[in-house]
């Protein structure tokens, strides 16, 4: 409770608020572990989008190009004609005359039942596609909060639990709190001590570079990160110049 131990604004982000709607930074590190495990198969959804168009254009590539038609064109006639009246004459043509045929052929064919017939995929089917993964990472944003739930279930059904682990916390926050300037001040050394990150570098080239640059920019708090007031204090120490707010100094 606030009104038994009010936490300092430092000791702030290492507790987790159940009753806050608003993912907490020690919250926040987890789901984005949980977020970054989503990315494998995010990946591999992308890549089957990417070979599902591909193979769609190149089959479509080939039935537009790839059509060939067929037109097959034939006549055949024939007839023996045998003249005279004597008895070989009327023999011949008995027998020879069941020879004379008369064809005509006219045949039209294509390849277009071996084409391939290519059906792309509708916005409504890629949609289908992604909800399942979309679904996933609202999961994991959604499993913070029933990640408080445990504490309160516990509770619950071992109150006496329950109890004990809320004097612990109260007294290790007593014990944090004994040690907390000695903490901070190790906390900050070791930040000193830390390589600057290459946004920090370049923002301090370019405030160097146009120092009219620095009015616009709001530093914070060096233990808490709590945004610049004017009612803030800087370090008196030569080439430190590091920004506290008035509750940490």
């Amino acid at each position: 409770k606030r009104t038994l131990l009010p936490l300092r604004r430092a000791e702030v982000s290492a507790v987790i608020f159940p009753c806050r709607l608003t993912v907490q930074p020690l919250e926040l590190r987890n789901a984005m572990m949980e977020l970054l495990e989503c990315i494998a198969p995010l990946l591999l959804l992308l890549l089957a989008f990417f070979l599902d168009h591909v193979l769609f254009t190149t089959l479509s590539v080939i039935q537009q190009h790839s059509f060939v038609q067929y037109s097959f064109s034939s006549s055949h006639h024939l007839a023996v004609h045998v003249e005279g009246t004597s008895l070989m004459a009327r023999l011949l043509r008995s027998t020879i005359g069941a020879l004379n045929t008369s064809s005509d052929t006219q045949l039209e064919t294509s390849n277009l039942a071996c084409l391939p017939q290519p059906r792309g995929m509708t916005g409504q089917q890629y949609l289908g596609s992604c909800w399942p993964l979309a679904l996933l990472a609202l999961l994991c944003l959604a499993q913070v909060y029933t990640y408080r739930l445990r504490r309160v279930i516990a509770a619950f059904y071992f109150p006496k639990r329950e109890k004990t682990r809320v004097l612990y916390f109260y007294n290790k926050l007593l014990e944090q709190r004994q040690s907390f300037i000695r903490r901070q001040q190790k906390l900050i050394a070791r930040r000193a001590q830390e390589h600057p990150g290459l946004g920090t570098v370049l923002l301090k080239w370019c405030c160097q570079r146009w120092p009219s640059l620095r009015r616009w920019m709001r530093r914070s708090c060096t233990v808490c990160g709590a945004a610049e007031t004017p009612q803030d204090q800087v370090c008196p120490t030569p080439a430190c110049g590091a920004p506290y707010c008035t509750p940490c100094w």
